[in-house]
């Protein structure tokens, strides 16, 4: 909040844009946080299915790198991996391909919103209060 409060301020924003997909309760908490600060939240891809969804984006150009993933649900060997039809393809049915139920989250290296590529490589993979993270290195 103290950061979005400095941001408000220094550059005079007033909406802020998130991710999420489905879960009410993420983004009931994104809501409470930006209400105080006087900020819109916007949800522009709300309720969309996730599987078109994933494909929409690697067809666009999308890079993504796996930076932190739940070990109950998936190979910890993934962490650091590239978000991929390969990686996708060999996911259970039990997983939201864009990790919507926690499953994952990643890092975004490349993408038509971005102005060029973040190279980076995963580095150490470490283990951390239940879930498993990969640095992402310059």
């Amino acid at each position: 909040a103290g950061a979005l409060a400095d941001l408000r301020g220094a550059w005079d924003i007033s909406h802020v844009a998130f991710g999420d997909l489905f879960l009410e309760d993420v983004r009931a908490y994104r809501e409470r946080l930006l209400q105080p600060l006087a900020l819109v939240p916007l949800f522009p891809l709300w309720q969309r299915p996730t599987a078109p969804l994933i494909d929409a984006m690697l067809a666009a150009g999308v890079r993504a790198h796996i930076a932190c993933l739940d070990p109950t649900r998936l190979d910890r060997r993934l962490a650091g991996r590239v978000l991929d039809r390969e990686l996708l393809a060999s996911l259970g049915p039990d997983i939201d391909p864009c990790g919507e139920r926690g499953e994952f989250h990643t890092f975004v290296a490349k993408g038509p919103m971005l102005d060029g590529v973040i190279p980076v490589t995963a580095g150490e993979v470490v283990e951390r209060d239940g879930f498993v993270y990969a640095d992402l290195r310059p």
